[in-house]
């Protein structure tokens, strides 16, 4: 079984935020200690898949999983990143230990834009479920159709600026 191995700089505490960098997103879990982290993978996921926890944008349940860090980072990269201690307080690491362990084994209601992995880790640290690889998308989105609307609206205003002046 692979053993997970930390730079002492980079030891993460109980109840870090852990940032797994996957091809076009992020998979989060959060450190119980003894190099696990609890996360959520699809039920048909098995240990260390990877890339292949895509999969969970495809289905609506996924498991409360309990791994080795390491097993579940896999090759990719991974950080510590408790990025939003400066706008919610933390519940104590030991309580939110506790909490994600009472969930490890159940099948829980996964919806890409409400319920992933990173509402899952949020709501376990901060009592708060948000998600801003969510928020980041839908104001892309919101960016891009105001940007596409304008231009058929110029598109538009020129046609008929054209056939006005004919």
């Amino acid at each position: 079984m692979p053993v997970s191995v930390f730079l002492l700089q980079d030891r993460p505490k109980l109840g870090d935020l852990i940032e797994i960098f996957r091809i076009g997103y992020q998979h989060w879990a959060i450190y119980v200690g003894g190099g696990y982290v609890i996360h959520l993978a699809p039920p048909s996921e098995f240990a260390g898949a990877g890339a292949a926890s895509v999969m969970s944008a495809l289905m609506d349940k996924a498991i409360v999983k309990k791994e080795l860090l390491s097993v579940v980072v896999g090759r990719d990269r991974y950080r510590i990143n408790n990025k939003h201690d400066d706008r919610y307080f933390p519940l104590p690491p030991r309580k939110i230990v506790q909490q994600a362990e009472k969930l490890v084994g159940r099948e829980v209601v996964y919806q890409l834009t409400s319920r992933n992995c990173e509402h899952f880790v949020n709501e376990l640290r901060y009592g708060v479920a948000c998600s801003d690889q969510v928020s980041d998308a839908v104001a892309t989105v919101g960016a891009v159709g105001v940007g596409l609307a304008a231009v058929g609206l110029i598109a538009l205003l020129v046609t008929r600026n054209r056939r006005q002046q004919q």
